[in-house]
């Protein structure tokens, strides 16, 4: 089951990351995804079975563009498609908004990840690179 996560999922989601995502150097902050989940209610989906979290991905809608962020599926849980559900409730809420296009953050190393993004339509684009500044 798919649905939207609520405030009382926070905890269990910020652990679920520890295990299912990328690890990366990203810093979890609480009040961080309680904000996200006060400011739009359906970004955060959360994918459900037996009652435990096996898969989350953020639908991020900026009013202008569509962005991924967050797809994670339980180690135990991949290869039954949970990604391409998830992925596909995330595009049908940026369809419901009138977007055209949708954009996912995928780390290059995370070449785990690749498959289940290029089997879902997606492709890395060539000409853009993303630069960041830590704050």
């Amino acid at each position: 089951m798919i649905r939207s996560a609520t405030p009382s999922d926070v905890d269990s989601l910020l652990a679920f990351w520890l295990v299912a995502g990328e690890g990366t150097d990203r810093r979890d902050d609480p009040a961080k995804v309680h904000a996200l989940i006060e400011r739009d209610p359906e970004a955060l989906l959360v994918y459900e079975l037996d009652s435990a979290v096996v898969g989350t991905v953020i639908a991020g809608w900026d009013g202008w563009r569509a962005h991924l962020y967050r797809l994670a599926v339980a180690p135990e849980a991949r290869r039954k498609g949970i990604a391409r559900q998830l992925i596909a409730a995330a595009e049908e809420r940026f369809k419901a908004f009138g977007a055209f296009r949708v954009d996912a953050m995928v780390l290059h190393g995370n070449t785990d990840a690749h498959p289940a993004w290029a089997a879902t339509g997606y492709t890395p684009q060539q000409e853009w690179g993303r630069w960041i500044k830590h704050l």
